[in-house]
């Protein structure tokens, strides 16, 4: 599993080199700088390769730090449990209707992550999920097709970024090779492999690899 979540980090370092060479080609149309948290509310689901890479980050941490973090996810999953009481261990999203998982992710949430330190920078932002490392602008394949059309309302102000070549990236095969490590993950832990199991943040703490998802996940 450790070559798995190696080989997905360098994946994610990928994403990492596209943002950061947009950033520098684009200063004066992108805001996204370190420090800034502005996006990093409310929750959204992540995949389990996502829960098990920001797991190592946490174990970085000192022993205090952790402990803390894992005090306040287990205290949002109680009060999520308490709104949707589907929602329980082993944290997985995917056995849930559309209409639990909006309950559960309302899109106007506005509390922190819970990653989020008290000057606002993330504890683990090298481990961070792949979200996260998308966002705030938005993705265009190699050859101009929109993988998502939405960015911070903060950036390309005052122009379409779509007419914006250097900003494209290979994100169909990306997102591919993800979809295959995934699977290898999958099959590794569970012995058939499966192409989707999503969880949430404050979950991916708690979340162990031996954990079996619902049988109609």
């Amino acid at each position: 599993m450790n070559r798995i979540l190696k080989r997905y980090g360098e994946l994610l370092q990928e994403v990492d080199r596209w943002f950061s060479d947009t950033l520098a080609a684009h200063p004066d149309l992108i805001a996204c700088r370190p420090g800034c948290s502005a996006c990093c509310r409310g929750l959204f689901d992540i995949t389990l390769l996502d829960a098990l890479y920001l797991q190592q980050g946490v174990t970085l941490l000192p022993l205090e730090e952790q402990q803390q973090l894992l005090q306040l996810a287990l205290q949002r999953l109680q009060a999520l449990s308490s709104i949707c009481t589907d929602y329980h261990a082993p944290w997985f999203l995917n056995h849930l209707s559309d209409q639990q998982q909006e309950t559960l992710m309302p899109e106007d949430d506005p509390t922190p992550c819970i990653l989020l330190s008290a000057a606002g920078e993330c504890r683990v932002y090298h481990y961070r999920p792949m979200t996260c490392r998308l966002h705030g602008i938005p993705l265009f394949d190699s050859d101009g097709e929109p993988f998502s059309d939405e960015w911070c309302s903060l950036n390309f102000i005052d122009l379409d970024p779509a007419q914006l070549v250097d900003i494209r990236h290979g994100f169909r095969d990306l997102f591919f090779r993800e979809l295959l490590l995934f699977r290898e993950l999958t099959a590794l832990l569970y012995g058939a492999p499966c192409n989707e199991l999503d969880t949430l943040i404050p979950a991916a703490l708690l979340i162990s690899p031996l954990d079996t998802p619902p049988k109609h996940a």
